[in-house]
């Protein structure tokens, strides 16, 4: 759990995603069509992928990818990010985070 939450510190935006994942590509496809540049870790391609995996699970992740803090804080899941897109406070979550200017 302690490198998953030093990991999502690492920048304003942050995704936890797998190679293989279409929902993971959509929601980083969406944070660089909102201009953001989020740090994204694969975890099927990370050395400890696995434990970061089961951490998330901890977190309530479910399912584990994609997971997606901003600000450090942990937002979701992609239905979750996705809705917050929907209602435009994932616009205004990336700006207090200063992952996005405007």
């Amino acid at each position: 759990m302690d490198r998953v939450s030093e990991l999502a510190r690492t920048k304003a935006a942050v995704i936890f995603t797998k190679s293989s994942c279409c929902m993971c590509h959509s929601i980083n496809t969406l944070f660089y069509d909102l201009g953001a540049s989020p740090a994204v870790y694969e975890l099927d391609r990370e050395a400890r992928g696995r434990e970061m995996e089961w951490a998330l699970q901890r977190l309530g992740c479910n399912p584990t990818v994609p997971a997606v803090f901003i600000g450090g804080k942990f937002v979701g899941s992609a239905k979750d990010v996705l809705g917050a897109h929907l209602n435009g406070s994932l616009r205004d979550m990336l700006i207090e985070a200063k992952a996005i200017w405007f």
